[in-house]
């Protein structure tokens, strides 16, 4: 007998196929195991060399950026303490010693 995954969501084992679809009795919950995918919980940001970025990583600037309003700007290889994975365009909040809190791009940062 084929034995079938547990539920994605609420990890029950009392899951029954019907068709291509998974079905869970317990939560409702319909997947195709097919297209299994990594269940990805919040917002994913990745740096510019391509790793996943997680709250509470330090990373360390690529590029002197200019920023608006400010006296002077951030230069290249400051690092950055501590960062939280926020929803939007800049989705890395943060607080940068000697400048401030700052809300920064992925792209422009790596991972340490």
């Amino acid at each position: 007998m084929n034995t079938l995954p547990n539920c994605p969501k609420c990890n029950s084992e009392y899951v029954y196929e019907d068709g291509t679809l998974l079905i869970c009795p317990e939560c409702a919950h319909e997947w195709n195991p097919a297209e299994a995918q990594e269940v990805e919980e919040g917002v994913v940001a990745i740096d510019a060399n391509g790793n996943k970025l997680a709250d509470g990583d330090t990373v360390t600037l690529i590029k002197d950026l200019k920023v608006k309003g400010a006296p002077k700007d951030l230069k290249q290889g400051t690092r950055v303490k501590n960062i939280r994975i926020v929803e939007g365009d800049h989705n890395i909040d943060c607080k940068i010693d000697g400048f401030g809190a700052m809300k920064l791009k992925s792209e422009f940062v790596k991972k340490i």
